[in-house]
């Protein structure tokens, strides 16, 4: 496929040219044979052989006709971008080029000077005026009008000449001169209308090509479009084989991206069988849920399986064939925690400016009520009641901390955030944390610092980033074993543009059910909880270009719940 972007004078052109001047030079070559056949079958065997001069002619003509189509390309008779000079004025086909002078004289000049030699040798036979059409024509396909009308005209002139001549020899004038205006009459008829045709079929060539080169275009398009959807898509047919898929596609269902697309078959792997049978199933019944079907894939990375959870739309398309195999169907593939994060983005955006509002609200009467029950406090003197004014005391404490939670992640005016450096930075936020909670680092610690030897550079708030990790280890250590390495926090690069932080906990596997909901607001598995942690988590993330997302490994793996903070990679000031 043609590069696209380029100036339309980079694209192939004339091809129209190039096959019509071929289809002439074969034309010529085979009038030259056919002329020096019948001439020398009349030198041999006729009463009257015409004269050795009209053999020699067509001889001439024959040699000079045959090389052009045999030893010659046409695309060097043409001018233009095809043989890398400068185009002339276009003729009627083709608008980037025309015949090269050197053309003319290899034809049309050959081909009048030997028809009009011809001529004058066949004294009063008329016979070879009929061999001026093929100049002609060929003037009035390949050549500007102008140019055409004057060949003909030269052929006009060439034959009242000839009759002219004729009558000084005795011929009878009156004849050969309406026998010459007749057949020069034909000749300009046929150069107009052969002109006019020529250029019509030019513009529609032209309409052709412009529409090709659209639909070219426009195909590149939505190609580029399809493979830059974050959305997987696959044309599958009915045996489950895929014809083509983005690259979305392809890393949903644990693929690499191929460099040169090769079908695949669903059924060929045990992982991607949940995909096939819900394909057979809906060709089976020809039902296809609007809402989608969702599915778990058990996908091996690395020595691990990774469970994805992915929800599948089908569009049937059927072609007009006998086969029933050629009946295709087009796949959507998302990942559902991206497609219902999506569906609450717009809820969760409008939540939190209504919450925002509220918590401003409540921040000023719930310091009213912490101060009246610190005044009360210091009045009352009975347990009972003590114990019941720090029973207040802890529950506005807790509700202050839920306000400032909400206004943490309340849309605000940004401030740039400086560069860091990840690895010390985690360095000192994970030994801090381990400090507060009575957790050892060592080797034999539960928790384990994997930060490699690379420094590693992004664009965050130190306060932040701590929030959030130390939200992820605080839940980590929650559920972990206490063992050794219990608690796994690494950070390596992917790539030039990106880097990875993960930490990981060998605690109970978190229920499929509780999953969809880990990052929404308000939602936790304790009853003490404010369910804001792992949403502060992702919302601090989103405000710095990062992405958090949980990601669980199958079984056999140690650390199967693993929190993934996806940051972007800044180059180290020198």
């Amino acid at each position: 496929m043609p590069e696209s972007g380029g100036p339309a004078d980079t694209l192939p052109v004339l091809p129209s040219l190039a096959r019509t001047f071929r289809a002439f030079a074969i034309a010529r070559a085979l009038l030259g044979v056919l002329l020096l056949g019948v001439q020398s079958l009349l030198t041999l065997y006729a009463a009257a052989p015409p004269p050795l001069s009209v053999l020699l002619v067509c001889a001439v003509y024959a040699l000079l006709a045959l090389p052009v189509p045999l030893w010659r390309s046409p695309a060097s008779f043409v001018e233009g971008p095809v043989s890398g000079r400068p185009p002339l004025p276009p003729g009627p086909i083709g608008r980037r080029g025309a015949l090269r002078p050197a053309a003319w004289g290899a034809t049309l000049g050959v081909d009048l000077l030997a028809f009009t030699w011809l001529l004058a040798l066949s004294g009063q036979q008329a016979n070879a005026m009929a061999l001026f059409i093929l100049p002609v024509l060929m003037a009035a396909v390949l050549m500007r009008r102008r140019l055409a009308l004057a060949v003909a005209s030269g052929v006009v002139l060439v034959l009242l000449g000839h009759a002219w001549w004729l009558s000084l020899t005795g011929a009878d004038a009156a004849l050969q001169l309406t026998q010459a205006g007749l057949v020069g009459a034909g000749v300009l008829a046929v150069a107009v209308l052969t002109g006019g045709l020529a250029e019509r079929l030019a513009r529609q060539e032209r309409t052709t090509q412009a529409s090709l080169e659209l639909a070219r275009q426009q195909a590149l398009l939505n190609r580029l479009m399809i493979e830059e959807m974050q959305d997987g898509v696959m044309v599958v047919d009915r045996s489950g084989t895929v014809r083509a898929a983005n690259p979305a596609a392809l890393a949903l269902i644990g693929l690499p991206p191929l460099a040169g697309f090769a079908t695949f078959g669903l059924q060929s792997q045990a992982q991607w069988l949940p995909l096939y049978q819900v394909l057979q199933a809906a060709y089976a019944t020809g039902v296809c849920h609007e809402g989608g079907e969702q599915l778990a894939l058990e996908l091996s990375s690395q020595g691990h399986v990774q469970r994805r959870h992915l929800r599948l739309r089908l569009r049937f398309t059927r072609w007009q064939g006998v086969d029933a195999s050629d009946e295709l169907c087009l796949m959507f593939v998302e990942d559902v925690r991206t497609w219902r994060a999506r569906a609450r983005q717009e809820q969760l955006a409008a939540m939190g400016r209504v919450s925002a509002g509220i918590a401003h609200e409540i921040r000023n009467p719930l310091a009213a009520i912490a101060q009246a029950n610190a005044l009360l406090e210091e009045e009352l003197q009975a347990p009972l009641q003590q114990r019941l004014a720090r029973m207040v005391a802890d529950n506005v404490e807790r509700l202050q901390r839920i306000v400032d939670d909400v206004l943490e992640v309340a849309p605000g005016v940004s401030r740039e955030a400086p560069l860091i450096d990840l690895r010390q930075a985690i360095a000192q936020i994970g030994a801090d944390w381990a400090g507060t909670n009575g957790c050892a680092t060592g080797e034999s610690g539960p928790l384990h610092l994997d930060l490699g030897q690379e420094t590693l550079c992004s664009r965050f708030d130190p306060d932040h980033l701590r929030r959030v990790l130390v939200n992820l280890l605080d839940n980590a250590w929650r559920h972990c074993s206490g063992q050794s390495h219990a608690v796994w926090v690494r950070l390596a690069p992917r790539g030039r543009a990106a880097v990875l932080l993960s930490v990981a906990s060998d605690g109970q596997p978190i229920a499929p059910d509780v999953e969809p909901y880990l990052f929404e607001p308000f939602f936790s598995t304790r009853s003490r909880g404010s369910g804001l942690g792992l949403y502060i988590c992702r919302e601090l993330c989103e405000r710095y270009g990062a992405g958090i997302e949980f990601q669980p490994r199958g079984p056999g793996a140690r650390h199967r719940n693993v929190f993934v903070i996806t940051l972007s990679r800044v180059s180290s000031p020198a």
